[in-house]
């Protein structure tokens, strides 16, 4: 008699362990994963990126520093890949898999980064001398505030856009 007991006691503990385990609800990322993909004449284009939100922060000088090496996303460094050599900003980029970093500046030219090394987590391991591509880009002011940040792709190179700032990239 003792053992049923214990036996059945142990089997409903189980069944209310799974069934409240089952219950959870999967809790949304703060910063959801994303992919940008889309052709430029012939070369196709996919960027990576974890998606942050505004959340009412100050970004730009805030959350994110000015003159300091970006990861253009957040979580694992966001990542561009090309399957032909394109021109960005009229210089060559060969055809591969780069880490984008962004380097924020006040003044509205930002650097825009392809580090050879594809899988870093942010920007903690940047290297400059693994860089493949550095160019300038002029930023411009968004009409409204973009709330999570967003990659297009578009027939001109790509934009991203977070905030009140879009950065286009020209890809030729």
């Amino acid at each position: 008699m003792k053992t049923m007991i214990k036996t059945v006691a142990v089997v409903f503990a189980t069944m209310t362990i799974s069934v409240n385990a089952f219950a959870q609800e999967a809790k949304k990322p703060a910063s959801p994963p994303a992919t940008a993909t889309g052709k430029i004449k012939d070369a196709t284009i996919t960027i990576a990126y974890s998606s942050p939100s505004v959340k009412g922060r100050t970004i730009w000088g805030g959350l994110e520093a000015y003159d300091k090496v970006w990861r253009a996303g957040a979580n694992e460094a966001t990542t561009f890949t090309t399957d032909k050599d394109i021109t960005v900003q009229g210089k060559k980029l060969p055809a591969g898999k780069y880490s984008f970093f962004l380097i924020p500046k006040q003044s509205g030219t930002w650097a825009a980064i392809f580090n050879k090394e594809s899988k870093q987590w942010g920007a903690y391991k940047y290297e400059e001398a693994k860089d493949a591509l550095r160019v300038d880009v002029k930023t411009k002011a968004l009409p409204t505030t973009q709330e999570t940040l967003v990659y297009k792709i578009n027939s001109n190179g790509f934009t991203m856009d977070w905030d009140k700032i879009s950065v286009p990239v020209e890809i030729k």
